[in-house]
């Protein structure tokens, strides 16, 4: 298994594909369709679903058309799935002064939810504080880690559903998992980083 950049929206929100074979999943699409495309055709990689970290605008800015092009199911958590559907929730209001919505995901998850992806599985892990239904995806040696946990520093707690109290336990979970901590870490936006060192640095923030 492994993960490729897609781009990157003018909020610097990245999308990715996990790829396991010929299999593809999309997280977070935040880039163009014909980006996408473009990236999993140079891959010879088919894309079978659209996984999303959180549910602010800046990540799913292509869900919708994405969707209409592959017809294939979006995975949101549970706790954020009332987002899409919600202009003032999603934040786009916030950022735009007008409402923006997605269509409903076809699904939702739950915390260590494992995704079959080819022969491999991705693994959900809910990381709350960023907002309420905020999750790592772990793919193999590298976690995708959304607006949870960057390279130097942490999600920011005050939009809707936002927690410091609970983003700092989300930490401690991560934590307390025993993962490797050179294991690399891709972030929703910034460079990546490895999980020790973002986890050392994050101490610094509360």
């Amino acid at each position: 298994m492994r993960v490729i950049t897609i781009g990157e929206h003018s909020f610097g929100s990245h999308c990715y594909a996990i790829i396991s074979d010929n299999h593809a999943m999309i997280v977070d699409p935040s880039a163009s369709v014909s980006s996408i495309m473009s990236a999993l055709s140079a891959e010879d990689a088919i894309i079978e679903g659209i996984l999303i970290t959180h549910g602010h605008f800046d990540h799913i800015l292509s869900l919708d058309l994405l969707r209409d092009a592959t017809h294939v199911p979006a995975y949101i958590h549970e706790d954020d799935a009332e987002m899409l559907t919600d202009g003032n929730k999603n934040m786009f209001r916030f950022a735009y002064g007008k409402d923006r919505a997605w269509r409903e995901a076809e699904y939702t998850l739950k915390d260590g939810d494992e995704i079959p992806l080819g022969d491999e599985k991705i693994k959900v892990i809910h990381t709350p504080g960023h907002s309420k239904g905020c999750v790592c995806y772990l793919c193999g040696d590298t976690m995708i880690t959304g607006d949870t946990l960057f390279a130097d520093t942490v999600g920011r707690t005050d939009l809707y559903g936002g927690s410091s109290e609970i983003l700092l336990e989300s930490l401690k979970k991560l934590r307390s998992l025993g993962l490797d901590k050179n294991m690399t870490i891709l972030p929703g936006h910034g460079a990546e980083g490895t999980l020790g060192t973002a986890l050392d640095i994050s101490a610094y923030f509360f």
